[in-house]
């Protein structure tokens, strides 16, 4: 299996029961429909799988589920990061005896390092992995921006193989782009922006909006690098209300909803997180019903 990243990864959510456990038959079911849908790799245990709240012992157990039921179909990327370099390289080792195929590595919250401190951080996780390394950029969750520049020293770090890319900021996606290496990835981050970055060249995304419609999303993707942006626009188009509304409150609230709308899991989430409010539950249904992945029920 290649280490490079392409296409249209989920990053999958986690459902739990109503004793606030994991719902560990419902991750399986959920994993196994990603994998028959067409969807080119999973990432759980990030943002959108709720991992700041789940134990280290869940954490792993969520990976571990996750790379059984994928059973070498498809890459499985673990979330592993920690804005203590210390905790990053411990869980990336843990997410390694997990079976974890490659690892995603937030930038350092809180904090607020400066981009030396940024390289450094990164570069020692590399060092220590044994695993190849998805860098992640989403400064709205952080509170700090991976330059381009230090994005572009990173790429040729051994080990780093890539990047999600969730500033939102096109001009910085596409300096990227101009400057990295042939074998470095680069991920769109957020659903919106997929089709102009692999337009620009990117490789793919790793996408909410795909836990609840990962056929028309990899399709999305699929033609786009093939250069059909005809068709790539017309799924862009047809799944724009459902991106839309994924977003109507913090992630992953929407994509809950959503699935739990479409009986894959129950809605619950863990403090400080809370179900979607009432008022945007329309939008979410109407916007499924719009991208097929529901029936209107009238």
């Amino acid at each position: 299996m290649t280490t490079r990243l392409v296409g249209c990864g989920t990053a999958l959510l986690t459902p739990f029961g109503g004793d606030g456990a994991v719902d560990e038959a419902a991750l399986r079911r959920f994993v196994e429909w990603q994998v028959t849908e067409g969807i080119d790799f999973v990432v759980p245990c990030g943002t959108t799988g709720e991992a700041v709240t789940l134990t280290p012992a869940e954490h792993r157990r969520v990976v571990e589920i996750t790379v059984e039921q994928v059973a070498g179909r498809v890459p499985v990327v673990a979330g592993a990061g920690s804005n203590d370099t210390r905790r990053a390289i411990a869980q990336s080792h843990d997410m390694r005896g997990a079976g974890a195929t490659h690892l995603l590595h937030v930038t350092p919250m809180y904090n607020k390092p400066p981009q030396r401190g940024l390289a450094a951080h990164f570069r020692a996780i590399a060092a220590e992995a044994g695993l190849p390394i998805i860098l992640y950029n989403v400064p709205g969750r952080t509170g700090v921006n991976l330059d381009a520049a230090t994005t572009l020293e990173l790429a040729a770090v051994p080990g780093i193989v890539g990047i999600k890319e969730a500033s939102g900021d096109l001009a910085q996606i596409t300096e990227i782009l101009r400057g990295r290496p042939a074998d470095f990835a680069v991920l769109s981050g957020d659903d919106a922006l997929a089709l102009a970055v692999v337009a620009a060249g990117g490789d793919g995304v790793i996408s909410v909006t795909s836990n609840a419609t990962p056929k028309r999303m990899t399709a999305l993707v699929r033609a786009a690098r093939a250069g059909d942006l005809p068709a790539a626009r017309a799924e862009h188009f047809a799944l724009t209300p459902w991106m839309r509304a994924a977003f109507v409150e913090s992630n992953p609230l929407p994509a809950k909803a959503a699935l739990h709308l479409m009986g894959f899991m129950g809605p619950a989430h863990r403090l400080p997180l809370v179900p979607l409010a009432e008022r945007h539950r329309p939008a979410v249904q109407a916007a499924l019903v719009a991208a097929g992945a529901l029936t209107d029920r009238g």
